[in-house]
């Protein structure tokens, strides 16, 4: 046992452990920071236009914009969440990759050529060509309400669960260290623009995933190998296996596999940070391939932190004297990753860890930054501003300015983030999920349905938030929280496809 690990196992509690990181790990902390900066400046002084700063020109690598989508969906939520969910509740988990084929396919060939066709900077500009003003304000005005609410999360989160009790400090310094950490993520996005976001996202992929890689090895070397952390046989705890659907029960393969084609398609489908990276590249085979590749590190990433939590929940198992009295391993299942870094890691590693902890949270924040940005910019300010003789230096200024506006709203925002009741997971999908679904009925209708008006659109999108409420909050016909996004789904397209067959006046009479 290290002497750090051995100093700490007489605290009473690992919050009070103000001394786990040694000054290595905050060098290598305030290096990544820094380095996270550099970057930004560095792509700051090669932005000559509004396409360079909001969609990098264009013509940037598909791998480098593939792995920015996949860190962009990756937050701090899911990072610390998957080992845990895993401790709780088994492998059962993980079964959502089962549709990640189908997803492939759904998103390759009929999603992502029907926007690569279309020049357009913001995804919300289709809604107005297609359904009128209204419809594509409303898609904007979703897609802004559902980012802005999941970054809140994201800072919360990162902020609330790992960097406060690691640092050991009081939880009155909760508004002052998020504050800290949305201005890092503001500086280099507003300065660096697209292209900044991107390969800082490559940079914070190899962070944490290294960060979660070297804790697991650093577990099976100190246990003595994978056979002492790895179960033989299933916890009784776990959910049981069960392959087909279950309305009470959100632990089953089809289940989750339904869950998880739902949120991916939605999301391809609807979302700017991911219609913002097919336009990033300079055809459809290389948005296509940028996706799969997305995709591809999506399934490792998830198997990985699933199994992480298997490490986990064998490392406390057979060291219990580490947790605090009251500290449960099953009830606590979030906590023990972090708490793992603070005392299992050697000094500097540690550092590295929190580092990719960070990066989970940045790499989320900059990306919602970046495209709540190119909404805001262009679905507002330039649709209800007459531009004439403004040249690209003042229009790229406007939108840096746009990004701090945004950046203070959602530190704002991440200050009530923890009222909401349930673990992070539960967090997720009552606050933030809850808009997915409705924002691509909009896109489903105005891209697939000849016959869709904007009268089909405003029904068909404000029955799937009415029943994904219901469903979030009030349990509708006994569905767990896994159905928001299916039955908003269902709800909103066969209620938007049926009511614009209602006669109605003409999209025109919609526009201005």
């Amino acid at each position: 046992m290290s002497s750090k690990l051995s100093a700490i196992c007489t605290s009473e509690n690992y919050r009070l452990m103000s001394n786990g990181l040694h000054p290595l790990d905050w060098f290598v902390i305030v290096t990544f920071l820094v380095a996270m900066l550099v970057v930004g400046w560095y792509f700051s002084r090669r932005t000559e236009t509004t396409d360079d700063y909001l969609l990098g020109g264009r013509q940037m690598n598909p791998w480098a914009v593939g792995l920015s989508l996949f860190a962009t969906l990756l937050s701090t939520v899911t990072y610390l969440s998957m080992p845990g969910e895993m401790i709780k509740h088994g492998p059962m988990v993980i079964g959502m990759i089962a549709s990640f084929p189908l997803i492939a396919w759904v998103v390759g060939w009929f999603i992502i050529p029907r926007f690569m066709a279309l020049s357009v900077t913001s995804a919300y500009e289709i809604l107005e060509t297609r359904l009128g003003l209204s419809i594509r304000l409303l898609g904007s005005t979703l897609f802004l309400s559902l980012r802005l609410l999941w970054m809140a999360v994201v800072i919360h989160a990162t902020v609330d669960t790992v960097l406060i009790p690691m640092l050991g400090w009081d939880e009155k310094m909760i508004p002052y260290v998020s504050c800290v950490l949305g201005m890092i993520t503001v500086i280099y996005t507003s300065m660096g623009g697209l292209r900044a976001v991107v390969y800082t996202d490559v940079v914070q992929t190899f962070v944490l995933l290294g960060g979660a890689i070297l804790t697991m090895a650093t577990i099976t070397y100190n246990l003595g190998g994978v056979e002492y952390w790895w179960p033989t046989k299933w916890d009784p705890e776990w959910s049981p296996i069960r392959i087909w659907f279950s309305p009470s029960s959100s632990r089953t393969i089809a289940g989750a596999a339904l869950s998880g084609f739902v949120w991916y398609v939605c999301t391809a489908g609807s979302d700017q940070m991911a219609v913002q990276r097919y336009l990033a590249t300079k055809d459809t085979a290389a948005a296509r391939k940028m996706y799969f590749i997305s995709l591809g590190v999506a399934v490792f990433s998830t198997t990985f932190l699933a199994v992480l939590g298997l490490a986990l929940h064998g490392y406390f198992s057979a060291n219990p004297q580490l947790l605090s009295e009251g500290f449960s391993i099953r009830n606590d299942a979030d906590k023990l990753f972090p708490l793992y870094i603070l005392i299992g890691l050697p000094t500097g590693i540690s550092g590295l860890v929190v580092a990719g902890l960070l990066a989970a949270a940045m790499s989320s924040l900059s990306s919602g930054l970046n495209s709540s940005c190119s909404v805001i910019t262009i679905d507002f300010v330039d649709r209800f501003r007459r531009r004439r003789t403004e040249s690209e230096f003042d229009h790229i200024g406007l939108t840096r300015h746009v990004s701090w506006i945004v950046g203070a709203v959602i530190i704002g925002l991440s200050l009530f983030a923890g009222t909401v009741e349930g673990n992070l997971l539960d967090v997720t999908y009552k606050v933030v999920n809850l808009l997915v679904a409705p924002l691509f009925v909009l896109f489903f209708l105005a891209l697939y349905i000849p016959w869709s008006t904007y009268l089909g659109a405003w029904l068909g999108v404000t029955s799937s938030i009415v029943v994904a409420v219901s469903i979030s909050f009030f349990q509708l016909f006994g569905l767990n929280i896994f159905w928001i996004m299916p039955g908003a789904l269902i709800c909103g397209v066969v209620v938007g496809t049926l009511a614009s067959l209602i006669p109605c006046s003409k999209v025109g009479a919609d526009r201005e």
